[in-house]
């Protein structure tokens, strides 16, 4: 706790900066690479790079493989996580803009208040909480009605329920993770959970028939570029804040475990 206190303002400052601008960011660079790489297969390179990289440096730097039951941990946790959550969110920002889709991500808060509430029984429903969480929900309701002349284009039923979805399947996860057995380096832990993201992303992305649709040499550098942005920014660059905010800050968030 002392050395915390002691760790300079500005870097913790730099870190949540990074965070949030970053992960932020990142709903842009989805929208740009998908609209030429199939989203599945786009979302299984991703985290396969990122997950080979978090993992390369921390057995580098001398940490232990996850057994076989932190293995299948990380794959259970992959299904909710990479499959559902970041699958569904890739396949809906082809019909979905990327402001929306971030905003409603933030269901995210809501979805675990209630896997806290009803799962982990750490959390107990009041009045004031219930009236949060009705409120966050109506603003979501807002966005996805079509009955409502807001002034802008209807939002996509499917790719709406695709996004909800995405946030139920994360908030289940991390409600999840506390049951599971997991590596005690956050950093291969989170290394595991995408490498065995990527593969069952490709996967389905096989199964989908996304790899008969992908032709890398029609794929531009726009797109190419974003895909660059994701591994290194949006998974490495931003974890790596996330990581030292837990570590060195004592701050740790609460929305998952890995970045958007």
């Amino acid at each position: 706790m002392e050395r915390a206190a002691h760790r300079p303002t500005w870097k913790t400052l730099l870190a949540f900066a990074i965070i949030y601008f970053v992960w932020g960011s990142t709903f842009l660079a989805i929208r740009v690479g998908v609209r030429e790489v199939p989203p599945f297969l786009l979302a299984a390179m991703r985290f396969s790079v990122a997950g080979l990289a978090l993992c390369g440096w921390t057995m580098a730097r001398g940490e232990r493989s996850p057994s076989a039951r932190q293995w299948m941990s990380a794959f259970v946790l992959a299904v909710l996580i990479f499959v559902l959550d970041y699958g569904l969110l890739f396949w809906a920002e082809q019909r979905v803009p990327s402001g929306i889709a971030a905003v409603m991500l933030a269901t995210i808060p809501v979805f675990m208040a209630l896997s806290e509430i009803i799962f982990l029984r750490t959390q107990r429903l009041t009045v004031r909480l219930a009236l949060a969480l009705l409120i966050g929900m109506g603003g979501v309701a807002v966005l996805m009605s079509h009955s409502l002349g807001l002034g802008g284009a209807p939002i996509d039923k499917a790719g709406a329920v695709a996004l909800i979805i995405a946030s139920i399947s994360w908030s289940a996860s991390s409600a999840l993770t506390r049951k599971l057995p997991l590596p005690p380096s956050k950093v291969m832990r989170s290394g595991a959970q995408m490498l065995a993201g990527g593969a069952l992303l490709a996967l389905t992305a096989a199964a989908l028939g996304e790899f008969r649709n992908f032709h890398p040499a029609t794929v531009s550098r726009g797109a190419w570029l974003s895909l660059l942005y994701l591994i290194v920014a949006g998974s490495i660059v931003a974890f790596t804040a996330y990581v030292w905010l837990i570590h060195h800050a004592n701050r740790p968030l609460k929305w998952g475990l890995t970045p958007t």
